[in-house]
């Protein structure tokens, strides 16, 4: 009985811990701060040295918890990676991700010789364990601060913290190696643990995501087990990969890219459940991480560690990030955000775990400067992501306008989803914007009566709008329907007082209109402005300032403008 007492204290405390993280979060959205940093803080309040007084010590349940959680993480960033949206950034984020990584090392490592006197080996190992970014915190905070960004800068950063993890761990296992080798391993060796990481990690994760793919669409399930059906064997992918010496980080992202970019059935629940498992996955990694660090043993590591993260902050991510995109023709503030982006998360704090359960001798070292370059790295660089993007000029106005969309899974086709909408007054498809030609009606709900497409007609304010549609376009009926209160102020047309055709010539509006506008700008379409400057692909109602006018999209030739309205700003 004592047994089933102490499970249930155990299941209740994790529990808390768990509702304590999520209501804390509505306290750090408000103050922008850092979501994963108050995970950290909750776990170490439960821990030794806090309130709660657990003594937590396991590193090997820790790296167990941490793996399956990165795993998911990346999983879900895959999933999440349009390969259209790569186009031009494969080479510069793929540059970061492994050139950049090991830039960064070398840099930090100088600098642990000089601060630490470790040797050459040992000092590179900590650059390892502190060279890649944390995708995980660095989206959360540019996606809860409601920030856009370019296309260009947000795909590098996503495909170089997607891919630079892989690296790191590639990089810290090999020099763990090294280390503890009784005789030096030569050049060849380490090339062959290279290679069998990245090409083992490769095909395996190619090929599981294809045989995800071929299963999920083709083995009848009963609902709701295809989203489990897909963690599972993301799981299993970097499971196996990594038995078979492979990156298993690798393999995962690029199954999930392989995943996210096929017809696939039952893709709307696979996001939906994935998502809150990859929430489940960054508390747990966080709130684990938080209870084994202890903070009176860390005190010891505080100058070094302090100058340590000064230095990859303000020396080594930039020198990577400027040596690493200087032949891809970015401009110096986008250069400057990129280096300034560069937050460390859990995956340090995981990576720094290795050297302990490795049992190197002085590993604790790994781990207390690694959590001290996490907590600073999260507290300066994850409360100024935004006004960074600010102060360079770097930040897009679109606006966060709410939308409520319902999916439904059509059984027997991968072609098309049911979607609907419920309809408002300021939505855009009340004020003139068109529906796409791929979005077929089905029927609306009106008055609580369901009427087919045809006999409802014209879309009236309180309907509900159903429609087919392909799940990869389903996104952009969004702006359709959401709310768009902001450009309806002062009774002026939704769309702006003129509307232009895409191909139209920024050069043209700016002299007929006395408009200054940069000059990348002044020789493009409108549509190739649309494009170039959001992450996604432009929807209607996003805005881009043109001198003291505004650009408003109004309607969509598949990912390109077709129609965009000028709104002068009297």
């Amino acid at each position: 009985m004592e047994n089933i007492a102490t499970a249930n204290a155990l299941l209740l405390f994790g529990a808390l811990l768990l509702l304590l993280g999520i209501v804390s979060s509505l306290i750090a959205r408000r103050f922008g701060a850092p979501l994963l940093l108050i995970f950290l803080v909750i776990g170490m309040l439960a821990g030794e040295d806090g309130p709660g007084g657990v003594v937590f010590n396991d590193y090997r349940l820790t790296y167990l918890i941490g793996s399956m959680a990165l795993a998911i993480i990346l999983f879900d960033g895959g999933l999440r990676t349009r390969l259209t949206h790569l186009k031009g950034t494969i080479a510069p984020a793929t540059t970061l991700a492994t050139l950049g990584v090991i830039f960064t090392s070398a840099i930090v490592g100088v600098a642990a010789v000089v601060l630490l006197q470790l040797n050459w080996l040992q000092a590179l190992l900590l650059g390892a364990v502190v060279a890649s970014t944390d995708a995980a915190a660095v989206f959360f905070l540019l996606q809860s601060g409601g920030l856009e960004l370019k296309r260009r800068i947000v795909t590098v950063l996503e495909t170089e913290s997607g891919t630079n993890d892989p690296a790191a761990v590639i990089l810290t296992l090999l020099l763990v190696e090294m280390i503890e080798a009784t005789n030096a391993i030569g050049p060849f060796e380490i090339v062959k643990i290279l290679l069998m990481q990245t090409v083992i990690g490769a095909g395996f994760g190619l090929l599981g995501g294809y045989a995800m793919s071929i299963t999920l669409n083709r083995v009848s399930l009963p609902g709701g087990l295809h989203p489990l059906l897909a963690i599972a064997g993301a799981v299993m992918v970097y499971a196996l990969t990594a038995v078979l010496e492979g990156s298993g980080f690798l393999a995962v992202y690029l199954a999930g890219l392989v995943l996210g970019n096929r017809p696939l059935r039952a893709s709307a629940s696979i996001i939906t459940v994935n998502d809150a498992l990859t929430w489940l996955a960054q508390i747990g990694m966080f709130l684990v991480l938080g209870l084994l660090i202890t903070p009176s043993r860390m005190l010891d590591y505080a100058v070094p560690a302090l100058i340590i993260s000064a230095v990859l902050m303000f020396v080594a991510r930039p020198a990577a990030v400027f040596l690493c995109l200087a032949p891809f023709g970015f401009k110096l503030k986008e250069k400057t955000f990129i280096s300034w982006v560069g937050l460390r998360g859990a995956v340090s704090i995981f990576l720094a775990a290795i050297p302990i359960l490795s049992g190197m001798e002085s590993a604790q070292l790994y781990f207390n400067i690694a959590f001290f370059v996490v907590l600073i790295s999260l507290v300066m660089q994850g409360w100024t992501i935004n006004s960074a993007a600010k102060l360079l000029g770097l930040a897009l106005p679109r606006k966060g306008a709410l939308v409520h969309r319902v999916e439904l899974d059509i059984p027997g086709q991968l072609g098309v989803e049911m979607v609907g909408y419920p309809v408002h007054a300021d939505s855009a498809v009340m004020n003139g914007a068109k529906l796409p030609e791929w979005a077929q009606p089905a029927f609306v709900v009106r008055d609580q009566a369901v009427q087919v497409a045809k006999e409802a007609g014209k879309l009236r304010n309180g309907d509900y709008a159903y429609f087919m549609a392909p799940p990869e376009k389903a996104a952009t009926l969004d702006q359709l329907f959401a709310h768009h209160a902001e450009l309806l102020t002062h009774d002026d047309p939704f769309f702006g007082e003129f509307i232009f055709d895409g191909t139209s010539l920024v050069s043209d509006l700016a002299r007929l209109y006395g408009l200054e506008v940069e000059t990348e700008k002044s020789d493009a379409t409108l549509a190739d402005v649309f494009a170039t400057q959001f992450a996604d692909t432009p929807q209607v109602g996003d805005q881009i300032p043109a001198g003291t006018a505004t650009l408003v999209v109004k309607e969509l030739d598949g990912e390109r403008v077709k129609r965009a309205g000028l709104h002068l700003n009297m």
